[in-house]
């Protein structure tokens, strides 16, 4: 297939039927990487019942949004979590790391009181969605020449994380944004 050099970080990637893969069937990808060694992101959009009996997870629970629950991020290494939150601050310490419009992820290691700079709108995500290099790229090109990708994606904003019902979102950017793709 045709391989896009086009790079999604920060950006949502929606899944449209038809898919083949159920790990995305109808889902939101947030991504949060992509450069030449691959794409990581996570599944926005997939509510998973009583994670936070994991031990050190319920520390967060009180800075986790409505309805503070975890998410599948994703089929890759699912016993991996990962916190994605928004904060002001736009680099890199010890326990937070911005990657775009204010949205980064947090080191779930830390204690929450620890934590600097100060996040909010945290989620919590079990496991990820990863592609090898160019794999993405590749589908991506797949999508355009089918027809399934109509218009560029557009970059999530604070906002985004912030709804209370994530479980919704698929079909809120259905109705409201033109970002269609389907992925492998």
């Amino acid at each position: 297939g045709a391989v896009l050099h086009t790079f999604t970080a920060g950006r949502l990637l929606v899944a449209t039927p038809p898919l083949v893969d159920p790990n995305f069937d109808r889902t939101v990808v947030y991504m949060i990487e992509h450069n030449d060694q691959g794409a990581l992101g996570v599944v926005l959009n997939r509510p998973v019942d009583d994670l936070f009996s994991l031990p050190g997870l319920e520390r967060w629970y009180e800075m986790v949004n409505e309805p503070h629950q975890v998410f599948s991020g994703g089929p890759v290494e699912p016993d991996a979590l990962i916190g994605l939150a928004h904060s002001t601050y736009d680099g890199r310490t010890d326990g937070w790391a911005a990657w775009r419009n204010g949205v980064g992820t947090v080191d779930l290691s830390r204690d929450p009181a620890d934590l600097v700079p100060p996040v909010d709108d945290l989620r919590l995500f079990r496991g990820y969605s990863g592609w090898s290099p160019w794999q993405l790229d590749g589908e991506i090109g797949e999508a355009i020449a089918a027809g399934l990708l109509l218009k560029p994606q557009r970059y999530v904003t604070p906002s985004d994380l912030e709804s209370e019902d994530l479980t919704r979102v698929y079909a809120v950017l259905l109705e409201h944004c033109d970002v269609y793709m389907g992925f492998k």
